[in-house]
């Protein structure tokens, strides 16, 4: 407890200035998710608090941040979707997503598996992060253009037959749930179809093309439409925000940007009394728990996203261990990447429970504590709870902020959380792969395909294919890199030291294979070259394996054929100094001691050369 408060002054700056930074943003990242400005504050305030609390890097400021808050988007978009567009209804489930997640980070933390976080290849982390900011400038143009595809009448016009059907397929459903029999009770089918109003049409109709115009595609699709239909005051209000936030740090950084845009913005547009859109009214009072997690929770309802809740406990992993080595880096002090991950995991479920989504370290929340003097865990409970305050104080003044200056804030964020010197260092990497005609970089190549999926396509996705494309590519070259050492090679070639004083008839009969690597799957093809190369004048094999450290399963069964083939044809076979991790894999499916007795076995290549000398004249 001393130790909490040893920096109290500087904590206290750290922390307020965290949270001031935070305000906007939170704002910002619960409006983009889908679930209000409300729920990106009870996100901001809870995790900021309790992953602070329990976490293991001293100085981290914890939030929802760009990464987190895309893939949360996509959460949100999917469960609402399944639940006919009702967020209410889909409320719970969501949150349980969350809630998973959050329990998910602290098991990752409670096994130990922190410091493994590091070994995600760079060009999958890249493609990943230029994706984030490439969804999140695409989600926000419709809002900073004014745009909104429920009003659009024109664009909801063209759901009207679909939204129809869907209503009747909705009465049938309904009918079989109750154990109506259509066809024998057509006039309830007909009654129910009866009371359906336009109104009722209209409502599914923008709910439908609410969906149509959603995500990435989404804008995509709807893009004609928006230049069609440009509210030239939102387009201001946002345009103004961007320009402010760039322009102003040009002045000064003492003050965040993002702040000043935020104040200055709003102020015009309620001082002059725009006819603007504004955000969400935020609810005044103390965020109360959703307990219907708990008393209406269904597996079947959550289970389709229990691979998306690891993802998301696994991004969180990431973003927050990569915030703690830029804290670590300024204030020369090493954070605990396991305990870090179990305060995040902490924050996180917290968070879900009292209706926030879900977060992470941030990167320039943290940077900014530490510069203002923050050293200690206290600084990141203060930013949660000044957050607090301004909520509780201030919640029916941030109801009035406008909808487009938030979407120019994330739009900077967007422009921001792109990676550019990934994107700067393409024409620079080596092209070492070869696509038909094409040579092109195996880096370039995976950034590239993580980045157009996780766009277009599905981020949970683009992230495994991302690993697997890496992981085949790493492979691919250290078999190359391998196959190059561990030549295949005769005796008169390129003899070892030791091998130099034999006779030349000896040389004849003795065939000797340096393997000079480890025998996995990557080199396997090279190793069984040897078959070829053997001349018809050797009987003696000698396989010098000291600087065969390791075999797998691949290279154990090619090894197996080699040695069952050299014994049809009648060789003699000697291994030399076997290491003790392929002699234990050799014994488990006995080519010790069933093709190579132990009598064939040496320690060094000249007792194994004295063996074959005495009983060849023997």
């Amino acid at each position: 407890m001393k130790k909490l408060f040893s920096n109290f002054k500087g904590d206290l700056f750290g922390g307020i200035t965290a949270g001031i930074v935070a305000l906007p943003l939170a704002l910002a990242f619960g409006v983009s998710s889908g679930l209000g400005p409300d729920a990106g504050l009870y996100g901001a305030i809870f995790i900021s608090f309790f992953a602070a609390l329990f976490g293991g890097t001293s100085t981290q400021i914890s939030g929802p941040t760009a990464p987190m808050t895309a893939l949360s988007m996509v959460v949100i978009a999917g469960i609402i979707a399944a639940n006919d567009g009702n967020v209410d209804k889909a409320l719970p489930a969501i949150l349980t997503v969350f809630l998973l997640a959050g329990i998910i980070q602290i098991g990752l933390g409670l096994i130990g598996l922190g410091k493994y976080i590091r070994y995600i290849p760079y060009p999958v982390v890249s493609g990943f992060m230029t994706a984030i900011g490439l969804m999140i400038i695409l989600t926000q143009v419709a809002p900073s253009l004014g745009y909104n595809a429920k009003q659009d009448t024109e664009f909801v016009e063209t759901f009207k037959a679909e939204a129809e059907e869907l209503i009747l397929e909705n009465i049938l459903k309904e009918e079989a749930g109750e154990g109506i029999l259509v066809l024998e009770d057509f006039r309830e089918t007909v009654y129910r179809a009866e009371k359906i109003t336009p109104e009722d049409i209209l409502r599914e109709s923008q709910t439908l093309a609410a969906n149509k115009a959603s995500g990435v595609l989404g804008a995509v699709r709807v893009f004609s439409r928006m230049i069609q239909n440009i509210n030239l005051l939102e387009l201001a209000l946002s345009v103004g925000t961007i320009l402010i936030i760039f322009g102003f740090k040009r002045i000064t950084t003492k003050i965040p940007s993002t702040l000043v845009a935020l104040v200055v913005m709003s102020g015009i547009s309620v001082a002059f009394d725009l006819k603007y859109k504004p955000i969400e009214e935020i609810p005044f009072g103390f965020p109360m728990p959703n307990l219907e997690i708990f008393s209406s929770f269904s597996f079947s309802s959550v289970s389709p996203y229990i691979f998306t809740a690891l993802t998301l406990a696994l991004l969180g992993a990431i973003d927050s261990l990569l915030t703690s080595v830029v804290a670590d880096n300024m204030t020369k002090t090493k954070h605990k990447p396991n305990k870090e991950l179990i305060g995040q995991g902490i924050g996180n479920s917290i968070a879900s429970i009292f209706g926030g989504i879900p977060g992470a370290g941030a990167t320039i929340r943290t940077v900014v504590n530490i510069n203002a003097g923050g050293k200690t865990k206290l600084s990141g409970m203060i930013a949660g709870v000044m957050l607090l305050i301004v909520m509780l104080g201030l919640g029916p003044v941030a109801s009035r902020i406008p909808a487009a200056v938030l979407a120019g804030i994330l739009v900077t964020v967007g422009i921001g959380v792109m990676d550019y010197k990934g994107l700067k260092a393409i024409p620079s990497l080596p092209k070492d792969i070869k696509l038909g005609p094409l040579k092109l970089s195996s880096e370039v190549l995976i950034m590239l395909t993580v980045m157009s999926l996780a766009t277009f396509w599905d981020l949970i996705y683009a992230v495994g294919i991302g690993l697997v494309i890496a992981s085949l590519m790493f492979m691919k070259k250290i078999g190359d890199l391998t196959a190059l050492q561990s030549d295949v090679k005769s005796l008169e070639e390129e003899p070892w030291a030791d091998e130099i004083g034999m006779t030349k008839k000896l040389r004849e009969e003795v065939f000797i294979k340096h393997i000079k690597g480890p025998l996995f799957f990557g080199s396997t093809s090279d190793f069984q070259i040897l078959m070829k190369q053997i001349p018809s004048s050797a009987t003696t094999i000698v396989i010098r394996m000291d600087k065969m450290q390791y075999i797998d399963q691949s290279g154990l069964y090619a090894l197996e054929d080699v040695l069952v083939d050299l014994k049809k044809d009648d060789k003699n076979v000697f291994f030399v100094d076997l290491q003790k991790q392929p002699r234990y894999m050799m014994e488990r499916i006995d080519i010790i001691p069933d093709l190579i007795s132990k009598d064939c076995m040496f320690d060094d290549f000249k007792t194994c050369l004295q063996w074959i000398k005495d009983h060849k004249d023997s």
